[in-house]
Formats: C-alpha cells, sequence, structure tokens
C-alpha cells in the first residue's frame, strides 16, 4: 500500500481530460459562463467552491471555479474573464471547441454550517461565481436554514454577471437579494456605494448566521471585520483566496500563502484561519 508521501494522485488531477463546450454565454462585456460536457469518462463530481484547470489546447493552463455542477440534463459550468493569454482564449471558446480539464481540486464551501442559521452571501464581480452553486444548493433546501441573503457588489452595472439568476433568486421565499455599483451609469437607479452599505438593510440576526465571501480581497477583509464587529462568530465565515495555481495538486508551492497551500488546502478557508494572512500585503 502508497505511503501518504507517494500515493498516486486522484484520476483527473494530473492529465488533463477533453470537455466540449455545449454553449457559451457571456455575462459581461469580459466574462463569459462555458458550459462543457465530457467527450470521453467524465471527472469525478465537483462540490461547490472547488475549482478545476482549464486547458486551452496550444496556449496553457488556469485555474478557474466551478460556476455551475454537472447534474443529469446540467453541464459543467465555468465563468471566465479575458485578462490574460490564456483566459483569454477560454473567453473566446466557441461551442464545439475541445478543452481540457483537471480536477475536481480544493475545498468548498461548508454547507453544515449553515444549517439552522440565516445566511449571507457576499459576493465581488466575478466572485458571485464560486458562490453560484452554493446559493442553488441552499434554495434547493430553504428549510435546512433560515433567511437567505445575497449580497453583491460590482465596480459598474456593466460589471455585474448572472443578473437572470439574481432576479430568479430574488423571487425566492426566504430570500433577500441587493446589488450595488461602485460608479453608476445613467439607467442605473440601483445602489450605490461598496458592499458592506448592504449589510444594514439584510435580514439577519449576526450570532445565529453563517457567511460565505468571495471576491477582491480588500472587499472580503472590511466585509469579514464589519460582520465580527455586529457579532457573527468567526468559526462561521468562510472565504474563498485566491493565489497564483499551477499544478492543482500542493506541489509547485505557487499558491502558497503562509502556512496554506490554496489548491489543496484552499481555495476556501475558514476565517479564523485566513483573517490574519490577509493583513499582510504581499504575503
Amino acid at each position: 500500500m502508497s505511503s501518504p508521501a507517494t500515493a498516486r494522485p486522484p484520476t483527473g488531477s494530473t492529465v488533463p481530460v477533453p470537455y466540449r463546450v455545449v454553449r457559451r454565454l457571456p455575462q459581461t462585456h469580459d466574462t463569459a459562463t462555458l458550459a462543457v460536457e465530457p467527450a470521453g469518462a467524465p471527472l469525478p463530481p465537483f462540490a461547490p467552491g472547488q475549482f478545476a484547470m482549464l486547458y486551452a489546447f496550444g496556449v496553457g493552463d488556469i485555474p478557474v471555479s466551478v460556476s455551475g455542477l454537472a447534474a443529469p440534463g446540467r453541464p459543467l459550468e465555468h465563468t471566465v474573464r479575458a485578462v490574460g493569454a490564456v483566459s483569454g482564449a477560454l473567453h473566446a471558446t466557441a461551442p464545439g471547441t475541445v478543452i481540457g480539464v483537471r480536477g475536481p481540486f480544493g475545498t468548498g464551501w461548508d454547507l453544515a454550517r449553515a444549517a439552522d442559521r440565516d445566511v449571507l452571501v457576499v459576493a465581488g464581480g466575478i466572485g458571485l461565481a464560486p458562490l453560484r452553486p452554493l446559493v442553488r444548493a441552499l434554495l434547493r433546501a430553504p428549510d435546512d436554514h433560515g433567511r437567505l441573503s445575497v449580497l453583491v457588489g460590482a465596480r459598474t452595472p456593466t460589471d455585474l454577471p448572472f443578473r437572470d439568476d439574481l432576479r430568479a433568486w430574488a423571487t425566492a421565499p426566504g430570500t433577500h437579494v441587493a446589488v450595488t455599483v461602485d460608479r453608476p451609469d445613467p439607467l442605473w437607479h440601483g445602489e450605490v456605494g461598496v458592499v458592506t452599505t448592504l449589510l444594514a438593510r439584510a435580514p439577519f440576526t449576526p450570532s445565529r448566521t453563517t457567511a460565505y465571501l468571495c471576491g477582491p480581497e480588500a472587499m472580503m477583509r472590511a466585509t469579514a471585520r464589519d460582520l465580527l464587529h455586529r457579532g457573527v462568530p468567526g468559526g462561521h465565515l468562510q472565504v474563498s483566496l485566491e493565489r497564483t495555481m499551477h499544478c492543482g495538486t500542493g506541489h509547485c508551492g505557487h499558491c502558497q500563502l503562509g502556512p496554506l497551500l490554496l489548491c489543496r488546502d484552499g481555495p476556501v478557508v475558514d476565517h479564523d484561519t485566513a483573517g490574519p494572512l490577509l493583513t499582510y500585503r504581499e504575503l
């Protein structure tokens, strides 16, 4: 029997598996969701919050969180923002194209912590993508938790992803959805300001609330600080962290954050662990 140090990585972690793009849905001017189905044997199931390494053949690979879980009649989804050569190639991928997928990798959101508690889901921009499967899971089991609030911030109205989802979620019983932007345009009639301004009107009892945060680190630091000040227990705060990920298996060290290797120990991390690390610049 292999020792832990010599155990082989799970299938799908080292060799990309071919997946065919069956649908490309633009979210914003630079962001699109790719729905993919296996061209052969599928990868193991993903959990909300986990990520994959996506390959644009001939260009390279990048880590991308799953934004929609595969299910009967529903393909696996990843949402890509075009910021570099690989992400730009994936963003431009047309339906019918085959890409490579490795995974699933990392830790996911701990849904058990939401049991019988109010839930806050707080996202900044494309940070809503890793939280989308979590919200869907919570909406499928409304009796398992208390009130659900989804709070989203974006730079501008045109940078707001998943608009159809937000509208649909807002109609679900016991669900509060609020959106704010930093810089409004003439057609915007909603909230203006940072996402923490939405907390004041969100329906939750701090002492019995679980919060899940994903977005720019400055936003997560500010939101976590506000929630802790209001009385949300630190043990019921989770954040999704991002660093340069390459191997996905915890061997190359590119994604190190203090004692953590985020491809293995993250991306979802308890705030009790992550909070102190986020106070240091350039860590």
